[in-house]
This record gives C-alpha cells, sequence and structure tokens, in this order.
C-alpha cells in the first residue's frame, strides 16, 4: 500500500478502508496518482471484459455525445437502442429476441422476476409467484434481487423486510465425499428442484433463477454437465420458467456469448450486465421469450422501468463493446487465455496444498483455501485470508477478487478474471504475482508449501 494518506472524503461505501487515487487505465492495466501500476486480474468485479480506455468505444461514445445523451423512451426511439437490440437478439437462442434494457445486474434480475409474474398473471396462472434460487448465490442488491440472493450475511438485516423465496443447495459437487460419481452428483442437486417444487406445490411455482457458472457467492462454480440438462426437463415438466442470471457470465468472458451454450440450454429469460456495458457505461439487459412478453403487453403493457432503460449514450457504448468482443474473436481469446490460465492456477495445488480447489470456464475462474485438501475442511475465519491474500496481491500490483465460499460466512475463493484481451505474456505476470503472493500469504499465515 501506498503511504500517502489519502485526503477525508464524503463518500461512504461498504467500510471504511481507502484506497489509492485512481488516475488512469488502458489495457489490462491501471495506474494509481503515484504512478504504480497495476494489472486488473479481475477485470474491476468482472466487468471490464474488453479492458479499459477501448479507443473504439471511446470514438462510440464521443460520437453519440454530439448526437444527444439523453432521450426518454417515452417521447423518442433511438438508434443505438435499436441496433444493440437487433444484434443481442442475434446472438440469443431461437426465440429469445425481446429485450429490456436496463443499468445494473439487479435491475436486470428485477425485470426478469417481474415480467415473469406479469406473464403469469396474463396468463391465467396468477397462483404462480415463487421463484426457487440456490443456496449459496448472488442476484443482486435490491430487494427483489436479494429475496433471491442466498448469502446470509447480505440478506440477513433485511429479513423483516423481504419476502424470501424458496432456495435449494448449490451444486457444489467439489465438496461432496460419497461413492458417487460427478455426473451422478448432478443428477442429484437437479432432482432437489424437482423435491422443493413439489413441497411448494407445483401450482404456485413461477421460476428458477441460477448462474450458470457462479459468481462472487461461489467462486466460479460450475456443475457436472448433467445438471442443466435435467434442471430444463424439471422446468418443462412443471412449466417453471428457467431465468438464468448471466449478468456475470454472459456478453462472452466463459468463451461463449452465453454460458448457457456451453450445455445447449435455453433459457426462458436471460439477465446480463457487468461485461455487456464492460465498465463504459451503467448497462444491462433482461432478454426474454417472446411468447412472455406478448401475453403481457397485449394484457396492458409491462408495469416496470428504469428512467435510463435504453439510454442513447449507455447503448452507443454497449454496441461498441458488444463488436468489439465479435470482430476480434475475445471469446475465442477467453477460451483460449483461460484455458491455459487455469491450467496455471491448478498447477499451483502441487506448490500450495491449502489449495482445495480451481474451478471455472473461459476467464471467469477462481481458486479456493482450504485448511485440508481431503475433507475441504475451510481454513480458520480468523484467518481472514479471503481478505489477507487480496492485499497482498495488491501491494505487488496484481488486483484480484475475494469472498467467503460457504454462504458469506466461511471459507476463502479468489476470483482471477483478467480482460479478454489478456495474452500468454500477462498469464504470466498475473502467476509472477500470485506466487509471490501465496508464499507471502503461507508465511504470515504458517501455512504449508510443498515442493514444486
Amino acid at each position: 500500500m501506498s503511504d500517502i494518506v489519502p485526503p477525508p472524503s464524503n463518500l461512504f461505501y461498504q467500510s471504511r478502508n481507502r484506497r489509492p487515487r485512481l488516475d488512469r487505465a488502458e489495457g489490462v492495466y491501471m495506474w494509481d496518482e503515484t504512478g504504480k501500476r497495476y494489472l486488473d486480474g479481475s477485470s474491476g468485479a468482472m466487468v471490464s471484459n474488453i479492458g479499459h480506455s477501448n479507443p473504439r468505444v471511446l470514438a462510440a461514445m464521443r460520437a453519440q455525445m454530439d448526437r444527444s445523451t439523453f432521450g426518454y423512451r417515452l417521447h423518442f426511439e433511438n438508434e443505438p437502442a435499436e441496433e444493440l437490440a437487433r444484434l443481442v437478439a442475434s446472438l440469443m437462442p431461437a426465440g429469445l429476441d425481446r429485450v429490456f434494457f436496463v443499468s445494473g445486474g439487479s435491475e436486470a434480475v428485477e425485470s426478469a422476476v417481474k415480467l415473469a409474474r406479469q406473464w403469469a398473471v396474463a396468463t391465467g396462472q396468477a397462483s404462480r409467484w415463487k421463484v426457487i434460487a440456490r443456496y449459496p448465490s448472488y442476484h443482486g442488491s435490491t430487494f427483489g434481487a436479494l429475496a433471491l440472493t442466498g448469502m446470509a450475511l447480505m440478506t440477513a438485516p433485511f429479513s423483516p423486510m423481504l419476502r424470501e423465496m424458496p432456495r435449494i443447495p448449490a451444486p457444489t459437487c467439489y465438496l461432496d465425499r460419497d461413492s458417487l460419481s460427478m455426473e451422478e452428483r448432478g443428477l442429484r442437486y437437479a432432482g432437489m428442484l424437482r423435491e422443493e417444487i413439489l413441497r411448494q406445490g407445483p401450482e404456485t411455482v413461477l421460476g428458477f433463477i441460477m448462474e450458470p457458472v457462479g459468481g462472487a457467492s461461489t467462486g466460479a462454480l460450475v456443475a457436472p454437465d448433467s445438471y442443466y440438462a435435467r434442471i430444463r426437463e424439471i422446468c418443462d415438466e412443471f412449466g417453471v420458467l428457467l431465468i438464468y442470471d448471466e449478468v456475470m457470465s454472459g456478453a462472452g468472458r466463459t468463451g461463449t456469448f452465453l454460458a448457457a451454450e456451453h450445455w445447449g440450454i435455453r433459457p426462458d429469460i436471460v439477465a446480463l450486465s457487468k461485461g455487456f456495458g464492460a465498465g463504459y457505461m451503467p448497462l444491462g439487459a433482461m432478454v426474454a421469450d417472446r411468447r412472455l412478453v406478448e401475453p403481457v403487453l397485449d394484457a396492458g403493457g409491462f408495469v416496470h422501468g428504469f428512467t435510463y432503460a435504453g439510454n442513447p449514450l449507455a447503448c452507443a457504448a454497449g454496441l461498441a463493446v458488444i463488436r468489439e468482443v465479435l470482430d476480434n474473436d475475445l471469446m475465442g481469446n477467453a477460451a483460449r487465455i483461460g484455458a491455459l490460465l487455469k491450467s496455471e492456477l491448478t498447477g499451483l495445488m502441487a506448490r500450495y496444498p491449502f489449495i482445495g480447489d480451481v474451478r471455472g470456464k473461459g476467464l471467469l475462474l477462481a481458486f479456493e483455501l482450504v485448511a485440508d485438501r481431503e475433507t475441504m475442511t475451510p481454513l480458520p475465519k480468523a484467518h481472514d485470508a479471503y481478505v489477507r491474500l487480496v492485499e497482498h496481491a495488491y501491494e505487488r500490483g496484481l488486483i484480484i477478487y475475494s469472498r467467503r465460499t460457504r454462504g458469506g460466512r466461511e471459507g476463502d475463493h479468489f476470483l482471477v478474471c483478467p480482460p479478454m484481451i489478456a495474452t500468454q505474456a500477462h498469464v504470466g505476470e498475473i502467476m509472477e504475482k500470485l506466487v509471490a503472493s501465496l508464499d507471502a500469504l503461507a508465511a504470515e499465515l504458517d501455512l504449508p508449501r510443498g515442493n514444486a
């Protein structure tokens, strides 16, 4: 950390912790006001998919600023929003061609759930209102999204104000110690959805929401392949809408535009944000099957909205971001560089016995620290390893992202998700700084080290 004491601030966020003042950013790097350079190894909060200060995106934004920065959707349509909606629809599974723009992930999830409910009412299924989610999970911080979030530390203070939704366990198969194969475990976890639907009463269940590749709550969790198709079958069996929260996994980060494509799954509604606007403007989208949208519009309209929905400046930025991804094969690069980075992270397990698991797809990757790899027992909570390793890396000019793994209360996982423009050389720099940081953590906490 810099020795410079930051000036007093009127801002406040989660805590009193302060960071150096950002001076500039370009590509995968960021500089503070002292000139220190940081490799953005987590793309911020898994946002900056195409890196920082992309000239093409900035030029598109400047051009739109010369035309208009705002036009309210009830007064005007605008070209960037129309073009972006057409492009997004072309990248979706067939039928998912109705797009509703928002400013962030929580808004995208809220929009998805509200559309689902209004569809049920419009089609004579008003008894359906429950949206089953998973635990752990994270779907946003607004009240509707929070009611779906499975992270007790975030939801507990507000529980008297929430109508919390039913939850089933997330498919944390890597923690299981049984005689089942991974594919059998996937089917077992999927079967928990069917059991919960029956427990709740199928006529009351509206939807099931899931992250196809986990985000902050589960650290890039990927279920066995068997899980995904079986979940889709169960939803179809009971007429339950399948909602994919691809706020973190979407827009190409896993190597395909939607993570759903890895398993050939067609969700009914998709929530997008983060890398969708890539940090250039607040932007997200709900993309829905036309069969859900048309009855709602026929019944009087979608009772929902945000002031900045379809903002022309935001959509101009988003359009340039997605074109940059497509024109430069950044999804292919995410798959290739992600495979290399995952292999390098997995190789660390020989050197550090306290790394219990490495997981993820493309450039949505994570590793988890444990006290015992055989039992997957977490490190002692008092170690605060999820904080300490981030600090060691930050001191060395590497930014990574951490959370508590087990429901937000204990466990330590770290997301390593550089921008999709990352190269082999950047992977080498990440690993060099990460190894030094892990060595420092091991020394600080007296953790075992191997000979690799």
